[in-house]
Parts: C-alpha cells; sequence; structure tokens
C-alpha cells in the first residue's frame, strides 16, 4: 500500500476533519478569540491530526505487509482465513467472521471434491487392471486362429490395451509425486521394456528399431518413462514412412543423460510444434490418419514434468520426428 493509496481511501474522512477544523476556527474568530491565538490552535490540530494519519498508515501497512506474508507461506491459499489474526475493529471482526464461514464452507466443498476424484481415480486404475484380463484372454485366443484374422484382431486388441493403458497414466497423473518411485536405472532395460511391448505395434507397420549408446545410467521411474518412450514409439508407427525405421541413442550432457528418439516418418507441420503437447490437439496428421487422441504426448508432457526431464521435439515434414529426453543428474533429485 502506498501513500497515495492510502490518502485517496481517506480522502472524504481527511476533507470532513479540514473542513470541521475551519468551521471551528470560524467560529472563534466570530466570538472575539484572537486571530493568533486561533492560527495556532488550527496548525496544533493540523499536526496533531498529520500525526494520526502518519500512525495509521504505518499500521496499516504493517497489518497488511503481515496478512500478504501469511499469504505467501501458505501453500493452500484457501486457508488463509484460518491463518491470519483475527483484526480488533468490530467492522472488520464482523466481515472476517463472515469471510472465515465463506472459507470453512469452500474447504468443505474441495475436501469433497478432492474424496470424489480420489475415488473415481481409484475406480478407474481398478477397471484398468479388471479390463487387463480379458484382453489378456482374448491376445491368447487370437493364437488359435488363422493368421490374417489373428494379425487384424491382435492389431485392435494393441490399440485397445494402449487407450487403456493411456486412462491408467492419465488417472495417476493428477497426484504424480503419490506414484513415481526414482531409482537407479540402465536406459537399456527402459528402452527394451517399451520396444517389448509394443513388439506388435511394430512389426505389423514394419518398423525397424535401431538404437546405439543406451548403456547410461539414469535416475527416475522406469515404468511412467516406459510408458513415455511407448507412446513415442506408437507415434512413429501410426505416422511412418514407407520404410519406417526408429533410432534410439543415448549420450552425457555434462552430469545430465540425454535420451533421443529419432524416426524418419511425414513429421509435424512447423506451425503445430508450439501446440504437440497441448491436451487433446491432433493437429493435421491426426485429422487425416484417423484414431488419434491428442492424449498421448500431453501426458508425456505431464509426466515429464512431474519428474523433472526435460522434453523437447523437432520436427521436419517429409524427414521425420526428433524427441528428446534429458534427465536430471543425481545431485538434483533431493528437489523432488
Amino acid at each position: 500500500m502506498t501513500v497515495r493509496e492510502f490518502i485517496l481511501d481517506r480522502l472524504e474522512r481527511i476533507l470532513f476533519h479540514i473542513a470541521l477544523l475551519l468551521v471551528i476556527a470560524a467560529f472563534l474568530l466570530m466570538t472575539g478569540t484572537q486571530s493568533g491565538i486561533v492560527t495556532l490552535l488550527l496548525i496544533a490540530c493540523l499536526l496533531i491530526y498529520l500525526l494520526a494519519l502518519l500512525t495509521d498508515y504505518w499500521r496499516t501497512k504493517k497489518q497488511l505487509n503481515e496478512l500478504q506474508a501469511i499469504m505467501n507461506e501458505l501453500d493452500q491459499r484457501y486457508l488463509f482465513t484460518e491463518c491470519a489474526p483475527k483484526p480488533h475493529d468490530l467492522y472488520e471482526r464482523k466481515l472476517f467472521d463472515l469471510l472465515r464461514l465463506s472459507g470453512k464452507s469452500m474447504i468443505e466443498s474441495v475436501s469433497d471434491a478432492r474424496a470424489a476424484g480420489k475415488e473415481y481415480r481409484e475406480y478407474v486404475e481398478q477397471w484398468v487392471h479388471e479390463i487387463k484380463t480379458p484382453i489378456t484372454a482374448a491376445k491368447l485366443v487370437c493364437e488359435n486362429i488363422d493368421s490374417d484374422t489373428r494379425r487384424k484382431l491382435s492389431q485392435e486388441l494393441e490399440q485397445i490395451d494402449a487407450h487403456v493403458e493411456r486412462a491408467l497414466f492419465y488417472a495417476r497423473s493428477e497426484n504424480p509425486e503419490k506414484d513415481f518411485i526414482i531409482r537407479k536405472t540402465v536406459l537399456t532395460t527402459i528402452c527394451d521394456r517399451a520396444i517389448q511391448t509394443h513388439r506388435t505395434l511394430l512389426i505389423q507397420n514394419g518398423v525397424r528399431v535401431e538404437t546405439e549408446n543406451l548403456d547410461e545410467i539414469v535416475y527416475t521411474d522406469g515404468k511412467w518413462v516406459t510408458f513415455m518412450i511407448g507412446q513415442l514409439l506408437q507415434n512413429a508407427a501410426r505416422y511412418r514412412s514407407a520404410e519406417p525405421v526408429i533410432m534410439m541413442s543415448a549420450k552425457k550432457l555434462g552430469r545430465q543423460v540425454q535420451l533421443t528418439v529419432q524416426d524418419n516418418g511425414i513429421g509435424i507441420p512447423a506451425h503445430e510444434l508450439t501446440r504437440v503437447f497441448d491436451r487433446g490437439f491432433t493437429g493435421r496428421n491426426g485429422r487425416n490418419r484417423g484414431g488419434s487422441t491428442g492424449m498421448g504426448l500431453y501426458l508425456c508432457k505431464r509426466l515429464a514434468d512431474a519428474m523433472e526431464i526435460g522434453l523437447q521435439m523437432q520436427s521436419t515434414v517429409g524427414k521425420g520426428t526428433c524427441v528428446t529426453l534429458t534427465f536430471p543428474a543425481e545431485m538434483n533429485l533431493s528437489k523432488m
């Protein structure tokens, strides 16, 4: 709060008091009081009033600074009325009590919403685990039918499995800190797991995967990164070229490690690159080829941010797309 703001807020009161002093001074002059005495009384009253204003200003400013400090220290700012000291002025106390009742009602609403959200996430996770059983059973049934039907049905089952997996990770991404566990992991293990998970999709689309220097050690959650790489493999298979190839390589960048997943697919238009991580964004390629939900890269970005993994994408139409994951150094893990 500045002095100007304070004066503007109290302007009507200040003008009233000045007018009152002038009226009193005029009355004293009319009753025969000497002008010198009236002037001295007027100056004294003005100085006392100015001192009172300055005291009021510093007290108000100090109180506002204390309240601002309390607000800045709160992670959940809707708890402000529960932490702020109760004012002394009657009007402010009544107003503060009303605000506290309002805040209490909001806290109850937030708690109810969180409880409902938690129940929903738990249901989604349970549903995902349950639905995987019939999907696995259907894959086993496919092994006993003719090759052409098996290929088509297996491809559809892979798509269902991918959508189910995205639903699971979307539910978990609401509270990522409660689910991921940072461990020392070799990139080879993560990449091999992702390739194996999407082996059928890659083979059916004729995608060749090449790896290089994946023996680097990273500190991350292997399960989450496996899912992220899986989304990149799915995109590379979906938006493939005539002879699709995916190159996965790693290199040290100081104390960090960079994993690069590069394909030679159809590429992404330059004007769409700034939006590829937006929720639900499909782009021209997604609309042309169909079946895109716009959730894969959005989840990758969300999970990467939770684990403090840098995620960048470069792409050229007709040449392919390159996605880089930069894993944090071990010394930075204490921040998570």
